[in-house]
């Protein structure tokens, strides 16, 4: 991936714990390097096709004279929020705020954070068996394509399936969405969870009807094993419901455990 650096951004603003630093600021520094494909902007040599670093500096100027925070891991966190949403081309960047007169008792030079963040590829698998199935999966593919937090991708079409496990039940209308998000894989799992509560899902009965499912079925190539979250979903390889309409959106997808393609695991479920 490209890089544009943009290096020693100075700005006196005014962030820390202590009430002088608040009411009396200092100066801050800011290093940051964008990633991006610069490969177009080569090419046509058109501004419009990259990322205005002088843009960039006003932004990062701005928003750090405008806003106070205490800790310079909350600035960092919210500019390079602001940074990613505002800047489309930007995958990912490094963002150092550096604090040269930070009130330490010792002698130093200078303290900074420095974190990376950027958008990150997640499928989705959706499903319904209750109501208007169609308009519950179509209105939460709606909320997810109006957050700021997430870009859509790519959506299936949706099937018909019948039910999982051996409760008796409707069949099924299921799909799958992949989306690129600035969420973390548990920021993910609780926004998608907000929106099966607003579509009134009932987790009462384990495999049992529902108005709304949105699990989280792939997230980059990362492998999360906790109690409230699994990924890659567990058992996705043996359920159609979910590797037929994936693998109609990202056949290429590599499962980190298995090692195998999405349009693989369907065909060898078959």
């Amino acid at each position: 991936m490209d890089r544009i650096v943009i290096e020693n951004v100075e700005v006196y603003a005014r962030h820390g714990v202590f009430p002088e630093e608040t009411r009396l600021g200092q100066r801050f520094y800011v290093n940051a390097v964008l990633y991006l494909d610069t490969r177009r902007a080569g090419i046509s040599d058109e501004l419009e096709h990259s990322t205005n670093y002088g843009e960039v500096c006003c932004l990062i100027s701005d928003f750090l004279q405008e806003h106070t925070y205490k800790l310079l891991e909350a600035a960092a966190e919210h500019l390079a929020e602001k940074l990613l949403l505002t800047f489309p081309l930007v995958e990912r960047l490094e963002l150092e705020i550096r604090k040269p007169s930070a009130p330490i008792p010792v002698p130093f030079s200078s303290v900074s954070v420095r974190i990376e963040r950027g958008w990150r590829r997640a499928l989705i698998a959706c499903g319904s068996n209750l109501g208007d199935k169609e308009s519950y999966i179509r209105n939460a593919l709606q909320k997810i394509s109006e957050d700021e937090k997430c870009r859509m991708e790519s959506v299936s079409d949706l099937i018909v399936t019948e039910p999982y496990g051996e409760v008796e039940q409707d069949d099924f209308l299921n799909g799958a969405l992949v989306v690129r998000t600035l969420y973390t894989p548990q920021e993910l799992l609780a926004f998608l969870n907000r929106l099966e509560a607003e579509a009134d899902r009932v987790r009462e009965i384990h495999w049992g009807p529902r108005t709304l499912d949105l699990d989280i079925i792939l997230y980059e190539d990362q492998v999360i094993r906790t109690d409230s979250l699994t990924i890659p979903h567990a058992d996705m390889q043996n359920r159609r419901f979910v590797l037929e309409p994936a693998s109609q959106i990202a056949p290429e997808w590599i499962h980190p455990i298995y090692g195998k393609s999405l349009l693989v695991m369907k065909e060898e479920l078959r």
